[in-house]
C-alpha cells in the first residue's frame, strides 16, 4: 500500500544553480470556438485507476509522464461530471502560473476534496469565492509577523521537552513525535491552552487525546479503507462517521467553553476567541456549525502536514550522511551558514517530498496548456511532486541536494509544497518558523541512524503523502539543551 519513487543518490557533490523550464503557452483560451484538443489519456479501468492512484499514486504517475509527456489524463469513476471525462494532469511551472493567478477563472476544487467529509462544508479550505477571501483575511493575522514571533520560545520548549523524551538506542518513528510537537504549537495558538497541553478533565484536553488517536488510525488499512469509503461524498459514513461524532463532542465541548470564557471580561488573543467575536457584514457571528469546520481544518492543516515535513526532512537527510553531517557542523560549531543552510535543507525536504502532492483547480473557461486546448469545466491538477523533479528545473532531481537551495530562492511556480496564489497555505509562515526551530533543536541535541538504510516508502494518506514506516529513526547520543 506504499510506494518506492527512485533510488537515491548519496552522493553530496555541490548542486548546481536551479534551471528553467522552455516557456509552455498556458491560461484562457481564445474564444475563437476552436474545437478542444485534449492531452493523452491513460488507457486504464476506471476502478484500477482510482485504486493505483489511492495506494500507489508516485509511481503512476511518473510512470505515466514517461509514457504520454508532461501533460497528460487520467478517467477516474467519482468525476464523470467533467468536462470530456477526464482528469488532466500538469506539471509545467507555465502551467502551475496560469491555474495559481486567475482565481477567477481557475476555481479551486478543494471544495471536492476527499477532506470536505471530515472537515465539512464551512472551512476556509472547503469555501471558494467570496466567502473564502472573507475567513482567509480574518484568519491571516494569527498566522503571520508578531504572532508567529511569539510562538518561537513555545515552540523551543516544546521541541526540547519532547526531545529529553525520546529512547536511546531504540527504533521508534518520528512522525508520531513530531505531530506531539506540532499539535501542542497548534493547540497553544487556537485554543489558548498554556504550553499546549491542555488539563486533564478539559474538552481540549479530550480533543488532543483524540486528535492524536485519529491520527495514527489514518495511517493503518483500516484507516485508508474508511478514506476509500468515503471518496466523493460529502458527508461521512461507516466508520468515519462514527470517529468524527467523536471528535465533535470535543471540539464542541471545546467551543461551549470558550463561548463562556468570553463574558469573563478578559482580552483572548487565541484564533478560537477571534473567530467568536467575528461578525460578518450582517453584524451575525459564526454560528457553531461554521465554527467546528473552520476550527477543524485549523488543527488538521495545522499540524499533520508540518509534522510530516520534518518527519521527511529527517527520513531524507539520514540516507544522505553528507547532508546531514553538514547539518550537523553548521548547527554545532560557529559557522555562518547555519541558518542558510537549515532553511536550504528544509527547502530540499519539502522539494523532494512534499506533503501535499497534488492542488486542483476547475477552469471556468477553455483553457491553454501548451499544445493542448481544453474545454470550459475541465479539472486540472498540479502534481507538485512531479513538477519538483524535472529535470530541467533541478538537475539530477532524485538526488537530496540542499545546496541546489543556498543562496537560491525557492521559485513561485516551480516550488509549491504551500499551494500558491490566494489558496496558498495560510499557516505556511508558522510552519516555517516550527520547522526551523525543531529542525535546529534535534540537529543540535542528538545524533541518529535510521534502523533500515533503504529509503522509506510512500504512504499516500488522504491528501497527504507520509513516510509509511513513520520516519523510523535510532537516537544513538543525546546532548544537553543548549542555553
Amino acid at each position: 500500500m506504499s510506494a518506492t519513487i527512485q533510488p537515491d543518490s548519496l552522493t553530496a557533490a555541490a548542486s548546481p544553480l536551479l534551471g528553467e523550464a522552455p516557456p509552455s503557452p498556458s491560461g484562457p483560451a481564445p474564444d475563437d470556438g476552436a474545437p478542444a484538443n485534449l492531452p493523452p489519456v491513460l488507457q486504464l479501468p476506471r476502478a484500477l485507476t482510482a485504486l493505483r492512484f489511492s495506494v500507489r499514486q508516485v509511481p503512476l504517475l511518473f510512470k505515466t509522464r514517461r509514457e504520454l509527456g508532461e501533460t497528460f489524463a487520467l478517467r477516474f469513476p467519482q468525476l464523470r461530471r467533467n468536462a470530456d471525462d477526464i482528469t488532466v494532469f500538469v506539471s509545467h511551472p507555465d502551467h502551475v502560473k496560469s491555474l495559481h493567478t486567475a482565481p477567477d477563472l481557475a476555481i479551486s476544487t478543494t471544495n471536492e476534496s476527499p477532506l470536505r467529509p471530515i472537515v465539512g462544508p464551512n472551512s476556509v479550505l472547503t469555501t471558494v469565492g467570496p466567502t473564502h477571501m472573507r475567513q482567509r483575511k480574518l484568519l491571516l493575522p494569527p498566522f503571520h509577523g508578531e504572532a508567529v514571533e511569539r510562538y518561537t520560545q513555545m515552540i523551543a520548549d516544546v521541541a526540547e521537552r519532547e526531545i529529553d523524551a525520546w529512547p536511546l538506542h531504540k527504533p521508534f518513528a518520528l512522525g508520531p513525535r513530531m505531530q506531539a510537537v506540532t499539535l501542542d504549537v497548534i493547540m497553544a495558538g487556537i485554543f489558548g491552552v498554556p504550553d499546549g497541553r491542555p488539563e486533564p478533565g478539559t474538552p481540549e484536553h479530550g480533543l488532543r487525546r483524540t486528535i492524536l488517536q485519529l491520527s495514527r488510525l489514518t495511517a493503518t488499512p483500516l484507516g485508508q479503507f474508511a478514506e476509500l469509503m468515503n471518496a466523493g461524498r460529502e458527508e461521512p459514513v461507516g466508520l468515519t462517521k462514527r470517529l468524527i461524532a467523536r471528535l465533535d463532542r470535543d471540539l464542541y465541548g471545546t467551543i461551549a467553553a470558550a463561548r463562556a470564557r468570553q463574558d469573563d471580561g478578559g482580552e483572548h488573543a487565541d484564533i478560537l476567541s477571534l473567530l467568536l467575536a467575528a461578525r460578518d457584514e450582517d453584524g451575525r457571528p459564526m454560528s457553531d456549525e461554521e465554527l467546528r469546520d473552520e476550527l477543524l481544518t485549523l488543527v488538521l492543516a495545522g499540524h499533520e502536514t508540518t509534522a510530516n515535513s520534518l518527519a521527511w526532512t529527517f527520513e531524507r537527510l539520514l540516507r544522505n550522511p553528507a547532508a546531514y553531517e553538514r547539518l550537523r557542523e553548521e548547527l554545532r560549531g560557529d559557522g555562518e551558514d547555519a541558518a542558510a543552510y537549515v532553511e536550504a535543507t528544509i527547502h530540499e525536504a519539502m522539494r523532494n517530498r512534499p506533503v501535499v502532492p497534488i492542488t486542483g483547480r476547475r477552469v471556468q473557461v477553455p483553457w491553454q496548456l501548451g499544445d493542448w486546448r481544453l474545454p470550459a469545466n475541465s479539472h486540472i491538477l498540479v502534481s507538485v511532486m512531479l513538477l519538483h523533479h524535472r529535470e530541467d528545473l533541478y538537475p539530477d532531481p532524485f538526488s537530496f541536494r540542499p545546496e541546489r537551495f543556498l543562496g537560491v530562492r525557492p521559485g513561485t511556480y516551480t516550488w509549491v509544497p504551500f499551494g500558491g496564489g490566494i489558496r496558498r497555505c495560510l499557516g505556511a509562515t508558522l510552519a516555517m518558523a516550527e520547522q526551523r526551530v525543531v529542525l535546529r533543536a534535534i540537529a543540535q541535541r542528538t545524533d541518529m541512524v535510521a534502523p533500515d538504510p533503504r529509503p522509506e516508502r510512500v504512504l499516500h494518506r488522504n491528501v497527504t503523502m507520509i513516510p509509511a514506516q513513520g520516519a523510523r529513526v535510532v537516537v544513538t547520543e543525546r546532548r544537553a539543551a543548549v542555553a
